[in-house]
C-alpha cells in the first residue's frame, strides 16, 4: 500500500457534498495532509492562504487557466496565443503566493482545421516559454495526456506524446503528470507506460476504471501500481470521485 502522507486530496472531486471553502478542514479531517484543485480563480488568493493555514495543509497543485466556458486549455492553439500567457501570468503568480510544488498546463482540444504538427508545434513552445516565465519560481509546470473517451481531440492523448512535449522542451523544471486514471484506459500495459515514464513523471494522480472511484473499485492492479510508485518520491492526488464516505478508506485495507 502507499503512505497516506503522500496523498493530496483533490478538491473538485473529494468532499463535495460540502461547499468549497469547508472541503479544506474537511481533508484534514480525514487524514490527508495536501490538497490539490485545478481552478482556484473565483478566490482571492489571500483567502486560499487562509483556508489552508486553518486546516494546516500544503497545496500541491493548481492548473493554469482552462480558457472559455467547456475548454480543457488553450496552450496548442495558436490564435489564443496572448490569452494563453496572460492566463499561465495569472495561474504561475497563484502557484506561487499558494506555495504550491506544481502548475499543471492543460493541452487544450486541437480543432479539426488544426493539424496535429502545428497544435503540438504550438503547445511547445508556450511551454517552453511558461518554462522560462517559472524558472526561478520554485514552480514545477507539468504535463499531462487525457484518455481519448472522456476527452475527444485533447492534444496529449497518450503518455508518450505527453512525454514528447516535455523532452522537446528539455527544461530541468517541466514534467509529466501521470495520470493512472487516463493512462489505463489508453495504454496498451499500465504497468509497462507506468515504469517507462515515471523518470520524467514529476506528480502523479490515481482513480480507478471504470467508474473514477477510488483504489479498489475497479479493475485496476493496484497494489502493482503501488509497488511501481515506491520509485516516486513525489505527492499522488487522489482525483476519484469516492464511492465510500471515508476518503482515505482504501488505504486501510489491501486493494487488488
Amino acid at each position: 500500500m502507499i503512505g497516506t502522507a503522500r496523498l493530496a486530496a483533490n478538491l473538485k472531486w473529494l468532499f463535495t457534498e460540502l461547499p468549497f471553502e469547508q472541503r479544506f478542514e474537511a481533508a484534514a479531517a480525514a487524514g490527508f495532509t495536501a490538497v490539490e484543485y485545478p481552478d482556484p480563480y473565483p478566490y482571492p488568493v489571500a483567502t486560499l492562504r487562509r483556508w489552508l493555514a486553518d486546516a494546516g495543509l500544503t497545496q500541491v497543485l493548481i492548473n493554469s487557466p482552462m480558457g472559455g466556458p467547456g475548454e480543457v486549455g488553450t496552450a496548442c492553439l495558436p490564435e489564443r496565443r496572448a490569452e494563453f500567457r496572460a492566463g499561465l501570468a495569472l495561474g504561475l503568480g497563484y502557484a506561487v503566493e499558494l506555495g504550491a510544488s506544481f502548475l499543471h498546463v492543460p493541452a487544450g482540444k486541437r480543432p479539426a482545421h488544426l493539424s496535429r504538427d502545428r497544435a503540438f508545434a504550438c503547445y511547445v513552445a508556450n511551454i517552453a516559454w511558461a518554462a522560462q516565465q517559472s524558472r526561478d519560481s520554485g514552480v514545477r509546470i507539468v504535463l499531462e495526456a487525457q484518455n481519448k473517451r472522456d476527452a475527444p481531440g485533447f492534444l496529449l492523448d497518450d503518455q508518450a506524446h505527453a512525454a514528447a512535449a516535455v523532452e522537446a522542451v528539455g527544461a530541468d523544471h517541466v514534467g509529466l503528470l501521470f495520470d493512472v486514471y487516463h493512462a489505463h484506459q489508453d495504454e496498451p500495459d499500465l504497468l509497462a507506460a507506468l515504469t517507462e515514464f515515471l523518470p520524467l513523471t514529476s506528480h502523479v494522480q490515481i482513480a480507478d476504471v471504470p467508474g473514477r472511484g477510488e483504489p479498489g473499485t475497479g479493475d485496476i492492479p493496484w497494489p502493482a501500481v503501488f509497488e511501481a510508485l515506491r520509485a516516486h518520491e513525489g505527492w499522488i492526488g487522489c482525483e476519484y470521485r469516492p464511492h465510500s464516505p471515508d476518503g482515505l478508506g482504501w488505504t486501510r485495507q489491501e486493494t487488488r
